[in-house]
């Protein structure tokens, strides 16, 4: 009775479940996701949370409008991965016009169900580039070319589309516009925007990675759009190569003030983060080593400026490696990645600027006589409380003081002038007093 009841039961569940799937799939939508940056990180989180969802929704197909200028070789590898394994059909639409699949979007476009362009856009130019910025020296060049010629004849022979002019892209980095794309066999469909793309797609049969066909039902479908979440517009603000540089730049400006004015404690606070905030940037970015240690050599000078006396020569020295390895900080080749000179002049104008403003600041204190302490007191005046005949009682700045006369007595309330400090006793001489009409 009971096993009859559990199988019952059993029977029940399943049926709810065929039930749910099916309401699922009768709400048909179409999840669109638009990834406008550099391939980085913070762009693959979010396409990998957009493939997710529309899993998640039981969605009949996820348009992904791409918009970039390339980035990342291995989180390429990863977003085309994510692709290729999603169980909902994915089109990769370059929109609006204007758009650009170049580089590591080539990679992307092709290792879609669909692809498509709009008018005026353009794809290609995927030649492969160090991941560190570096210039690539022959040997290396010819093996990356070959290692990503492969990937992406890969793709397009699954994906049953031309390998070899799909390698052409990356061997030679030919760039196609959206109708020379579609004649060469490598975009689907040119539409003008997505419902365009939608009604196209309507009724088409579309064979996915694994060779298993589907036909897309898109007559009544609803366009949902998944934005990207805070965290991921942060990362992909951080993955900026001008702002990684900015939060470099203040962070050092942070950490040489907190130096030149200890326990001013906001500036290091600010520095530190930035610094960190920075650190994360250069981890995702293609960094050239030389110019990260030329920066760090100019922050070491711009500390020792203020130890040793070089009369500004370190400072001088300190801007010119700052300004060297913020040339050579991002050294990609694609522009977006970089660092443009009108970014990095008027930075170094505001680090030499405020630089030698603090060090100007903190070579007037030390050049200024002490004013506390006991050092603080010799030129000061006072008067006599005890005789000094020659030791007695002087009052300086309020406090009684044990003093010795340096020219002979001194009687009490008379005034004196501190000469010099020795322990608890101060040295003092009369002050002269003065007759009118005649000097002291």
């Amino acid at each position: 009775m009971r096993g009859s009841m559990r199988r019952g039961i059993t029977v029940l569940l399943s049926m709810a479940g065929v039930l749910l799937c099916g309401l699922a799939a009768d709400a048909s939508e179409v999840v669109r996701i638009r990834v406008q940056d550099t391939i980085q990180p913070a762009s693959k989180r979010y396409v990998e949370r957009g493939l997710a969802d529309a899993r998640e929704r039981g969605a009949a197909l996820v348009v992904i409008e791409l918009d970039t200028p390339g980035g990342l070789l291995d989180t390429t590898r990863e977003i085309t991965t994510a692709i290729t394994q999603s169980p909902v059909p994915v089109v990769v639409f370059v929109t609006p016009g204007g758009a650009r699949a170049a580089s590591a979007g080539f990679f992307i476009l092709l290792a879609a169900d669909v692809t498509a362009m709009s008018p005026g856009t353009n794809t290609g130019a995927a030649h492969p580039v160090s991941g560190k910025g570096e210039d690539l020296g022959e040997d290396l060049r010819e093996k990356a070319t070959s290692d990503a010629a492969a990937m992406i004849r890969a793709i397009a022979t699954q994906r049953s589309r031309d390998p070899e002019v799909a390698a052409k892209a990356v061997v030679e980095s030919i760039s196609f516009t959206a109708e020379e794309a579609r004649e060469a066999g490598l975009v689907d469909l040119v539409a003008d925007n997505v419902d365009d793309l939608v009604a196209q797609l309507d009724g088409r049969e579309v064979t996915r990675f694994d060779t298993s066909t589907q036909v897309l039902e898109l007559a009544e479908v609803e366009v949902v759009y998944l934005e990207p979440s805070a965290a991921e517009r942060f990362l992909s603000v951080l993955a900026n190569p001008t702002i990684a540089y900015l939060l470099m730049a203040l962070g050092m400006l942070g950490i040489y003030v907190e130096v030149t004015h200890p326990g001013a404690v906001l500036p290091g606070v600010v520095g530190v983060i930035s610094i960190l905030l920075a650190l994360y940037s250069l981890s995702v970015l293609p960094v050239n080593l030389a110019g990260v240690g030329l920066i760090v050599f100019a922050m070491v000078l711009f500390l020792l400026e203020v130890k040793v006396a070089s009369y500004g020569l370190l400072t001088v020295a300190g801007i010119i490696s700052f300004v060297l390895g913020s040339l050579m900080l991002f050294d990609a080749p694609i522009p977006d990645m970089r660092v443009s000179l009108g970014v990095v002049v008027p930075t170094a104008v505001l680090m030499a600027a405020v630089t030698g403003f603090l060090l100007s600041r903190v070579l007037k204190v030390h050049q200024r006589s002490p004013l506390t302490g006991a050092e603080g007191l010799v030129g000061e005046t006072g008067v006599v409380i005890a005789d000094l005949a020659p030791e007695g009682k002087v009052k300086v700045h309020g406090e009684y003081w044990n003093a010795r006369a340096q020219r002979g007595p001194v009687a009490a309330g008379a005034s004196v002038r501190v000469v010099a400090v020795a322990g608890r006793h101060l040295h003092v001489e009369k002050v002269a007093e003065t007759t009118e009409g005649s000097p002291s």
